[in-house]
């Protein structure tokens, strides 16, 4: 039988952002709901029982793709929670490749604009991001990560299962 449990894609980092970003969530995300390591998403929902052909397609895509250089260029409030922003054209123009590529397979929520981020606190109340988010902007400081490729996950409703690793090689 297919494994048809959802796929979502995420960035891979360098080591040493991905070091960075994984330590801040680990410092403040709550840790009864902290399952999940620091990424940035590119889809949350593609089709489970596609792996096969979203594979080959991410492995060509990662296959004329270089590391691409980002810049984590600040901080956002989200409410219940604090990420940063991330500055990263390249990534934006490979991900609208890889929409028109999987464009029929797409939720809503996948169909819109990427808007780069990676969550370091979540689903906490609105006055302990609102601290969180005054204290790290109070120092913040613009820094450097690099891209160095695709992290496919499979969904079953709680901790991600590893279902794929893409490096860039261009």
């Amino acid at each position: 039988m297919p494994d048809d449990a959802p796929l979502i894609l995420t960035v891979r980092f360098d080591e040493a952002s991905f070091a960075h970003f994984q330590a801040m969530r680990q410092r403040h995300f709550p840790p009864a709901r902290n399952h999940i390591p620091a990424h940035l998403t590119l889809f949350h929902h593609l089709p489970g029982d596609r792996i096969g052909w979203i594979a080959q397609e991410l492995d060509r895509m990662a296959r004329d793709t270089a590391p691409v250089a980002g810049r984590v260029s600040g901080l956002r409030f989200l409410g219940k929670g604090v990420a940063y922003d991330l500055d990263c054209p390249e990534i934006e123009r490979v991900r609208a490749v890889l929409s028109g590529i999987f464009a029929d397979h797409l939720t809503p929520q996948d169909r819109q604009r990427i808007r780069p981020h990676v969550t370091i606190q979540n689903k906490v109340a609105p006055a302990e991001a609102r601290r969180l988010f005054d204290d790290l902007s109070a120092g913040f400081r613009p820094f450097p990560f690099t891209a160095t490729g695709f992290l496919l996950w499979r969904y079953r409703g709680g901790p991600w299962d590893p279902a794929g690793r893409f490096p860039f090689a261009g």
